[in-house]
């Protein structure tokens, strides 16, 4: 039978961090190839993201060890960071509504 790597004492396999190391080496060059390409726009922002979230959930579940941790601590150390997002974003459609009627009201007091 096969036992878990808890119970052997033991880290992951070399294999693993190997093939992380390379996962991250692609999306790297994929990050690059972003500015060498001159995307611009939202494409690029969406791109630069995608890439910047892809590398950070690798580096947190293999480096981190966050893969093998109980549910509960993994929810304790990603849940915070989600729930400022939403608030960013909120934040964010907020200001826009906020400088909308600031510039109606310069207009209207013209």
């Amino acid at each position: 039978m096969a036992q878990t790597q808890a119970s052997e004492g033991h880290g992951p396999p070399i294999k693993l961090y190997l093939v992380t190391w390379a996962w991250l080496f692609i999306l790297s060059t994929g990050s690059y190839l972003v500015d060498y390409l001159h995307l611009q726009g939202n494409l690029r922002w969406s791109l630069i993201l995608l890439f910047m979230l892809l590398k950070a959930g690798l580096i947190i579940a293999v480096f981190m060890h966050m893969a093998w941790e109980h549910l509960a601590l993994v929810y304790a150390i990603l849940v915070p960071p989600v729930v400022v997002l939403v608030f960013v974003g909120i934040m964010v459609s907020e200001s826009d509504y906020t400088l909308l009627t600031r510039q109606m009201s310069f207009v209207m007091n013209r």
